[in-house]
Order: C-alpha cells, then sequence, then structure tokens
C-alpha cells in the first residue's frame, strides 16, 4: 500500500480539516481542537494552555491524518456518558502508552483486546466510576470499535462513522478509506464520494437521477446526502 505514496502510510498523510473531521465524525470542532491542539483556559491570575490529547502534524492550517480521525473517534466514547476531564483522559491515555510502547494505540486492534479494560480500569479509577458506569463506558467504546476495520496488521484502515444521532441506528453505509478518494466520505464497495453527491443534489438533481446515474440504491443514495446535508436530506 505505501508503494502508491512513496514510502508514506496514506493513513499517517494530513488529510483533514478540523471542520472536516468535525462534520464526518458529528463531533463539535471545538472539542476536536482541544484535544488535538490544546486550549488556553482561565485561572484566577492568569491562563493556562492544555496540551493536546492526540499528536499530530505542526502544520498550519492544522491538518488531521485517517490515524487522528480514528483517535478522535474512539475518545468520543468517553463523551457518551462522562463529562470530559481532560486531565483524567490524559493520564489514562498515558497509561495506556506505557502498556502497548506503540504510537497510536486507540488505532490498533490490540486495543479492542487489551487497552479497552485497560482504559477504563485507569479512567474509572481516576473519576471513581461505579461498576455500573465502567460497564457504560465500556458498552460505548465497543459501539465505536465495531464500527472501526483494521488491516491483517491489526491498525485500523477503514472507519465507519456514525451518520445519526442514536449509534444503535447507524447502518455501515458510508466509509473513510484513506485509500479511496483521498480518504473522502464514499459510499462503501462503491467510492462515490458523498460530497460530489451532495453537490448535485443541490443543484437541482433529483435522487432517483441520483441513484441511476451512479446505478446504487436509493437508499444508500440517501444517506450519502444525509451525511453532507442533514438538515436537508
Amino acid at each position: 500500500m505505501n508503494k502508491l505514496y512513496g514510502r508514506t502510510d496514506p493513513r499517517d498523510i494530513p488529510t483533514y480539516s478540523i471542520s472536516d473531521a468535525a462534520k464526518y465524525l458529528r463531533i463539535p470542532p471545538g472539542t476536536i481542537r482541544s484535544w488535538t491542539i490544546g486550549r488556553y483556559y482561565p485561572i484566577s491570575n492568569g491562563s493556562n494552555f492544555f496540551k493536546p490529547l492526540i499528536l499530530t502534524k505542526d502544520l498550519k492550517p492544522r491538518l488531521l491524518s485517517f490515524t487522528n480521525l480514528v483517535e478522535i473517534h474512539i475518545l468520543r466514547a468517553i463523551r457518551k456518558h462522562h463529562k470530559i476531564q481532560l486531565d483524567k483522559v490524559r493520564m489514562a491515555l498515558d497509561y495506556i502508552d506505557e502498556q502497548f510502547q506503540v504510537p497510536h494505540p486507540l488505532a490498533r486492534e490490540r486495543f479492542r483486546t487489551d487497552g479497552v479494560d485497560l482504559f477504563i480500569e485507569r479512567y474509572g479509577s481516576l473519576i471513581n466510576a461505579s461498576q455500573c458506569g465502567q460497564t457504560d463506558m465500556k458498552d460505548a467504546f465497543n459501539a465505536h470499535l465495531e464500527r472501526i476495520e483494521p488491516d491483517d496488521k491489526g491498525l485500523a484502515i477503514k472507519l465507519f462513522p456514525f451518520t445519526r444521532s442514536h449509534e444503535e441506528d447507524n447502518p455501515r453505509i458510508v466509509v473513510i478509506d484513506p485509500r479511496i478518494a483521498f480518504g473522502r466520505l464514499v459510499i462503501a464497495e462503491t467510492g462515490i464520494a458523498t460530497s460530489v453527491l451532495a453537490e448535485r443534489y443541490q443543484a437541482g438533481e433529483s435522487i432517483e437521477d441520483l441513484a441511476y446515474d451512479y446505478d446504487c440504491d436509493r437508499l444508500k443514495i440517501e444517506e450519502a446526502i444525509r451525511c453532507e446535508l442533514p438538515a436537508v436530506a
């Protein structure tokens, strides 16, 4: 796979703006900015800077890689049932880094087998979570992990982002794959970019016409447009 991109793994190429990531992952841009760039917060005699939780390349403008998207997607699980306490999340992530001793452990399949319990154990102890709370957190993690497909080395290669508000009602129709369409969101197994469909829909073409032109199921076209234009679709 790397031969197609020189010696660079396409998963590590900075491709996505923060606004792209916010749209694809349905996470507020301010949250993603805090996790990837950091933020200043007020204290009694001025302000302090909170360092980012996710390592990104220092570029201007700041761009994120596919691997970064996967890490953000996993960290989103914490927000499902708990208010974010970034200092405690950092301590839990540092613990995972120590245990795995590999870069970007959240984007690796091994996190599914070992890391979830380790993370919950450490994060749960930091917030004094009850057993019920830890079970809820694990369920949230698993719901997010099921949206990721690893390659034969266990590293994430496909991400099926949530496209609807209720996680249990999310079909796996659209996918982010760094090897297809430069990592843009596409309809799975077709390579049809959701952004192109949305542009044509906004230009006045009907869903039926788009389904015919692309020889694609109408429901998939609708879901793709919903991802790009939720208010319209």
